[in-house]
């Protein structure tokens, strides 16, 4: 068995895709009227699809996963976060942990969390 994608539930798909490829370069794969693949297997539910789909209300910054991406030049990323054209809930800043490694987590535009950390 193969892992072959990750998913996460969105409000405004074009607004996500926007997200995702500016600040991390991802590419639409698929278009499927509210579910698109970007490259690196991530994929953009749209909220009300994954209701119905589960019949369950969304919670939003549930703060139970992460997507996490590595950056060997954090410093430029963290630039790049402050320059970017809509406001960034952070939840930690570019900070250094105690074996070397620099991180910088954040919300999406849905509240999905993520983690930038420099390669180990």
């Amino acid at each position: 068995m193969k892992l072959k994608n990750v998913l996460i539930v969105v409000d405004d798909i074009e607004r996500s895709k926007r997200f995702y490829k500016d600040l991390f370069g991802l590419d639409v794969i698929l278009d499927n009227d509210g579910n698109v693949i970007l490259s690196e297997g991530l994929v953009l539910q749209d909220a009300s699809i994954w209701r119905k789909f589960i019949e369950k209300d969304i919670v939003k910054q549930n703060n139970a996963a992460e997507l996490y991406f590595e950056e060997k030049d954090i410093e430029e990323f963290a630039k790049k976060l402050e320059a970017y054209h809509e406001p960034i809930q952070y939840v930690n800043r570019l900070m250094e942990h105690s074996w070397g490694q620099k991180v910088i987590r954040f919300y999406d535009p849905d509240g999905n969390l993520i983690e930038v950390g420099t390669p180990f």
